[in-house]
Parts: C-alpha cells; sequence; structure tokens
C-alpha cells in the first residue's frame, strides 16, 4: 500500500516541486500553487467522506477538468472520493490504501502539470505538455 513517502518520490522529481507542512498535514506545491496534498477530516467536509478521511489516509490531487474527476470517480468509486468541498476545484481525493504505487505517480505528475508553468512543463515532458 502506497503512503506519504511515495507521494513524496513522485513529487521529488518534478521540477520545481516543493513539500510544504500545512495545519491540514504534507502538502505539494509548483511556483506556489497547490497540487497535492494530505486531506484532513474537515467539519466542512460531508459526514460520511469525513469518516473516510479520519479512519485512512486519503490524498487529493488538481485535474484538469471536473469530467477528469467524474471519470476517476466512476471508473473506481471505491478508490476516489467524491467531491469533499466546493472551493479548489477541479480536485479528487482518493484513497491511498486502494491505489497502486504506479497510478499514484501517475495522478501526482499529471496534478502538476495541472498546476506547472510551461516552461517547467517544457523542461519535464521535452515538449509543450
Amino acid at each position: 500500500m502506497p503512503d506519504l513517502d511515495d507521494v513524496r518520490r513522485a513529487a521529488a522529481r518534478l521540477p520545481g516541486s516543493e513539500e510544504r507542512a500545512t495545519t491540514g498535514g504534507a502538502a505539494w506545491f509548483v511556483r506556489g500553487k497547490l497540487y497535492a496534498w494530505e486531506c484532513h477530516p474537515w467539519p466542512s467536509i460531508p459526514d460520511d467522506l469525513r469518516e473516510i478521511i479520519a479512519a485512512e489516509l486519503v490524498v487529493g490531487v488538481k485535474v484538469a477538468d471536473p469530467v477528469d474527476a467524474l471519470a476517476l470517480r466512476e471508473m473506481a468509486p471505491d478508490v476516489f472520493l467524491g467531491p469533499t468541498t466546493r472551493w479548489g476545484e477541479p480536485k479528487i481525493a482518493f484513497r491511498m490504501a486502494h491505489i497502486d504505487a504506479d497510478h499514484l505517480a501517475e495522478l501526482v505528475t499529471e496534478a502538476w502539470r495541472v498546476q506547472a508553468p510551461k516552461y517547467l512543463r517544457r523542461e519535464f515532458f521535452g515538449d509543450d505538455a
């Protein structure tokens, strides 16, 4: 089962990525923009999701479009949670106990790509990604 160290490893290979400790846990930024974070059971989160987040490790990541989040939830509803809050959209939260390391790395990389400036995307991907 992946853990926050796996998120750290995936994030560490991305140009401009920076980990910060927040009141909710670990979070990863690129050029000051949040792209991945450890979820915390805030009172503003719906009760059913707050129970899951309080009981197990859940990570959130930015996605390019709300349709992407919906597709992930439909593809694997046991892994991807429903909307946690309205702010910070589009994003998706997922249960770390139910995701494999390769998919985790892909989600972190894609979240970084969504938030990274073009010059960093070009540095990492080698094109206009």
